[in-house]
């Protein structure tokens, strides 16, 4: 193996690995938020024992979100220092703010949520909450905006003499095309996550034996909110992903034909149910299709044209020259590894529609208060907090795996991005240092959870008011976890 295989390796467990966490901080901190803002409203113990419920297990998911997020930013200078340099002009101020300002927000009104249940009123105790969140939105923003810029580079200028790329207009590389429509697409995925973790706990806590009728009515409560906010969501992930799929065949038109393995232009394009290739990838043997769809998801028009591998790849030859680092890619340097586009394109549209036909089937069998027996759906309840993680799993892999050869699109391979002064063994140890403590952590994450999750939400307890507490008397923070 190369040093080039080995940093892709680690920057793909990392990646992963993070982003696990991601889409529940976003989802879970939305919907925590609604729970208190209905407490607030409606003072039904309900709300409140929820709040406090999941806000235990949203603590334990940030904390370790947290510290793989860190380790995410420091491997850019360990093994892509050349990467660094060539987009540290572009990159510097987004991620300055997303690092300065959204996440010192988020930090600041969490600590205020979790001490200030004693401390401040109702009304300024959910509205942290709420900052919260808002802050875990700047901060996806600012994140994703970096990642657009790599899909579709705009608002920079390349400078022969330093090598670099510079940044000319910050209004630019904010507001990509591909920016506007990833951000409410992968926000949106964030919440039909968020979302399905609150539901398959919910579910099972629910119908689980020994539960008490106060609390069946209680997680009642949440599967039924849990499962709608997925189902809105979904519609919403659906609908961007379309818009989603039309940018991404105009800026990166070989990826949406990796994503089909389509490889020659057609007019009308058919969408690939299933498709079989050649062992090298070049060339199609056997396909379930469905007509003009694929024109219709790429073009908007069922008639559309879709260009194919193979023509994409003779125009790149001529625009970039050589194929870069073939023996990475196949069948070419500009072509990605279809199987993992293929698949990873289907298995993230299918895992996702599984996951909204499952909050669906919830929903009937919770209806008009009904609690369905555990051993028949217990299968479900365990199914429902997974599904949407390996989706949002699988749709980042298509996304930065659909951009090979390029770390840059058009501007810089990933063979120019990795550091030349590190060793394959150097490569290697610290890969293998970063599994095994993620191994580690993940054990930490799910025995935490798991112990948090069976011992079930606490009793309800009425929260004093912090106006009318005699100030006299020098009361210790309370911490509510």
């Amino acid at each position: 193996m190369s040093v080039v295989d080995i940093a892709r390796w680690q920057f793909g467990i990392i990646t992963v690995y993070h982003f696990l966490f991601v889409p529940i901080t976003i989802g879970l901190s939305a919907i925590i938020a609604g729970y208190e803002t209905a407490w607030v409203r409606t003072h039904n113990p309900h709300w409140l024992r929820l709040t406090k419920f999941f806000g235990k297990l949203f603590l334990i998911n940030f904390a370790i979100g947290v510290v793989t997020g860190i380790v995410q930013e420091f491997q850019f200078g360990m093994n892509w220092s050349d990467y660094s340099r060539f987009v540290g002009d572009v990159f510097g101020a987004p991620l300055a703010i997303e690092g300065l300002a959204a996440f010192f927000l988020e930090s600041t009104f969490l600590g205020l949520w979790i001490f200030g249940w004693e401390r401040l009123s109702p009304r300024m105790h959910a509205a942290c909450i709420w900052i919260v969140h808002i802050g875990t939105l700047i901060s996806s923003f600012f994140i994703l905006a970096a990642n657009s810029w790599m899909q579709h580079p705009v608002g920079y200028h390349y400078s022969p003499v330093t090598g670099r790329a510079e940044l000319t207009d910050f209004a630019a590389v904010m507001f990509n095309k591909v920016q506007l429509v990833t951000f409410p697409h992968t926000v949106l995925a964030a919440y039909m996550t968020g979302a399905a973790f609150v539901v398959g706990i919910a579910f099972w806590s629910m119908i689980r034996k020994g539960a008490a009728e106060d609390d069946r009515a209680m997680y009642h409560l949440a599967v039924r909110t849990g499962s709608v906010v997925l189902l809105i969501a979904g519609l919403g992930v659906a609908f961007s992903g379309d818009i989603q799929g039309k940018v991404m065949t105009e800026v990166q038109p070989m990826k949406m034909a990796a994503a089909e393995a389509l490889y020659n232009t057609e007019q009308p394009a058919s969408f690939s149910l299933f498709t079989i290739g050649s062992l090298d990838g070049s060339k199609e043997k056997f396909a379930v299709k469905v007509p003009g769809l694929l024109s219709f998801l790429a073009t908007g028009s069922f008639h559309g044209k879709v260009e194919g591998i193979n023509e994409l790849r003779a125009k790149y030859q001529a625009e970039y020259g050589k194929d870069p680092g073939a023996k990475y890619y196949s069948p070419g340097g500009y072509t990605p590894v279809l199987a993992i586009t293929y698949w990873s394109f289907r298995l993230m549209i299918g895992l996702g529609l599984l996951v909204a036909a499952g909050a669906a089937l919830i929903l009937w069998i919770t209806r008009r208060g009904r609690v369905p027996p555990k051993r028949r759906w217990v299968w479900l309840a365990v199914a429902m907090p997974l599904l949407p993680l390996a989706a949002n799993s699988f749709a980042w892999i298509f996304t930065e795996m659909g951009r090979q050869p390029w770390a840059v699109f058009g501007l810089m391979t990933t063979q120019q991005a990795v550091s030349p002064g590190v060793t394959v063994a150097e490569a290697l140890t610290s890969v293998i240092v970063l599994t095994l403590l993620y191994a580690v952590l993940a054990f930490i994450e799910i025995r935490l959870e798991l112990t948090y999750i069976r011992r079930g939400a606490d009793p309800y307890v009425e929260p004093p008011d912090p106006l009318s507490a005699d100030d006299s008397t020098d009361r210790p923070l309370a911490f509510a976890y």
